[in-house]
């Protein structure tokens, strides 16, 4: 597994690096600091149970998607 800088990938004068001073993120990281709190006390992500990054990937991948079933059941409990 190669890991990648993204500061190396984005060159210097690109767009993504002049947009935050326009545009507020901040209501993004609220909504990923509580999906995240949900993953760890509903959903056992607070400690891994797989060994090994590639395996404690898998968990994160299967708790998101965990995560995204359970949206998608209140979702569609609501429309009727």
């Amino acid at each position: 597994m190669e890991f990648v800088c993204l500061e190396d990938l984005v060159p210097q004068d690109h767009l993504l690096r002049k947009i935050d001073k326009y545009i507020d993120f901040s209501f993004i990281i609220e909504k990923v600091e509580r999906s995240f709190a949900d993953s760890k006390e509903l959903h056992g992500l607070r400690y891994c149970r797989l060994r090994g990054l590639q395996n404690a990937g898998e968990q994160v991948l299967l708790t998101a998607a965990c995560q995204n079933m359970k949206k998608i059941a209140i979702y569609l409990s609501k429309q009727g």
